[in-house]
């Protein structure tokens, strides 16, 4: 017997066991979950419980995650085997959840109950994707599924290969909140969010992709340049952003998706800048080294300030020119987020306990403080960035430069390293999403926002 779990006074209840079979244990938590989610449901919806009701809610959730917890440890390979022999490559990492739901009930959410939660605010929300975030924890952390995963979420964009024949021609691409322009050897891609200072969203991630897999799959480009692009705020209108970070406006209107923007932000344009692009899907018979793989430098440009999310990106990038009036921030704790993968990054850079103090504090720094020399490379005056900028595309132009990049990288950040981090924070990022304290500052965003219509 491989674990139970049940709900406490609950009137005839039987604790699940499991038996080890991975179809018969299926079908022991499709019914376990079934049964549970009639309780659930009789509660009514969220936002109407009162204590006592909201008490046994949190009951049964913890009941269930802790069954889908036993099953996926025992059962994770079985899973991801039947998922990519179903429908591979799946078009991003959230509809690979979602046939996740189809194929092992009541494991994950279903798009039924997806859809349904997706239109709420983020405190009505029931939190069916803490049981996604299950799921990837496990996936990740395994061994065997964890690679194949990551080299999945590694292929191309379905959107990008179908827009790549017209880039290839125009070396244009206006992807909506991302513009892709190819000049000389180099994708200049701009970062275009102007009415909340470049912030990210579902679709700044999707856009961001796409444009990093345009310019990875041109041939003609051999650098890739991220900028952020003017904004229309009124303190800073007219001026170029790099990023303000996650849109709090979206995360607190429950428009932030946990598979599309958090998983999908880390694994998909994050690494693809970091570790590259594959070209054909994964195969247990067919090593990384011999699957068609593109790697190119890359170079970050600060304009003004790089806020949580802006900042975390910096470390994956191979240059970083900064504005000598731009400044850096993380202050996800502050919000109630862990920063991505800074928390391992920026300590690369900084050391243990600075790294610490940025990330618990939100401490700014700015970039000339002598400590930000440890992460930017070079900080130059407004009227001297273009300067900064064409030397900088130079010093990278040598063909060498790419495989020891990709040297540098497998060193300072092994695969198993990774997906050990990456396996944690699936979990520790979904837990704050969905934690009273952030829940409770959508509540007052709500009433802020309601004060003033």
């Amino acid at each position: 017997m491989f674990g139970t779990g049940t709900v406490r006074d609950r009137p005839n209840s039987v604790p699940l066991v499991f038996t080890g079979n991975p179809q018969s244990d299926l079908e022991r938590l499709t019914g376990y979950v079934s049964s549970y989610n009639k309780d659930l449901d009789g509660l009514g919806p969220k936002r109407a419980r009162r204590d006592s009701a909201a008490a046994i809610a949190d009951k049964i959730h913890r009941t269930l995650r802790t069954a889908r917890h036993q099953f996926m440890t025992h059962h994770a390979e079985w899973v991801y085997s039947t998922l990519a022999t179903r429908q591979s490559p799946y078009r991003n990492i959230l509809d690979f959840a979602l046939e996740a739901g189809v194929q092992f009930p009541g494991l994950v959410p279903t798009s039924e109950q997806y859809g349904r939660e997706r239109i709420l605010k983020q405190e009505d929300k029931e939190g069916h994707e803490i049981d996604q975030g299950i799921f990837f924890h496990h996936l990740l952390g395994n061994r065997a599924t964890g690679p194949r995963l990551l080299s999945m979420l590694s292929l191309p964009t379905e959107r990008a290969r179908a827009l790549l024949p017209a880039f290839e021609t125009a070396g244009v691409a206006d992807l909506g909140s991302v513009h892709v322009h190819r000049l000389n050897n180099t994708a200049f891609i701009t970062i275009y969010n102007p009415d909340c200072l470049n912030a990210e969203d579902d679709n700044l991630v999707e856009d961001l992709e796409t444009a990093v897999d345009l310019a990875l799959m041109d041939d003609k480009v051999s650098i890739g340049l991220l900028r952020g692009g003017v904004v229309s705020h009124p303190k800073y209108f007219g001026e170029r952003i790099f990023s303000a970070g996650i849109n709090l406006k979206a995360l607190y209107s429950g428009q932030i998706s946990y598979a599309n923007f958090v998983l999908r932000r880390e694994l998909g344009f994050l690494n693809k800048i970091y570790r590259g692009l594959n070209l054909s899907p994964p195969s247990p018979s067919v090593s990384q080294f011999e699957r068609a793989h593109i790697e190119k430098p890359w170079i970050a440009v600060v304009d003004n300030f790089a806020i949580g999310g802006g900042f975390q990106l910096l470390p994956i990038f191979d240059r970083v020119i900064a504005c000598s009036n731009s400044y850096f921030s993380l202050p996800a704790a502050q919000e109630g987020i862990v920063p991505g993968f800074a928390n391992m990054r920026l300590q690369r850079h900084f050391g243990t306990t600075r790294t610490r103090h940025l990330v618990l504090t939100g401490h700014k720094l700015f970039a000339t403080d002598p400590a930000a020399l440890m992460l930017i490379d070079e900080v130059v005056s407004p009227r001297a960035l273009d300067e900064a900028i064409a030397r900088n595309i130079e010093l990278l132009g040598h063909p060498a430069i790419t495989a020891n990049r990709h040297m540098l990288n497998w060193a300072q950040e092994p695969l198993d390293s990774f997906l050990s981090y990456a396996s944690e924070f699936a979990l520790a990022q979904v837990d704050r999403l969905y934690s009273n304290d952030v829940l409770a500052r959508c509540r007052e965003f709500s009433h802020r926002k309601a004060a003033h219509l």
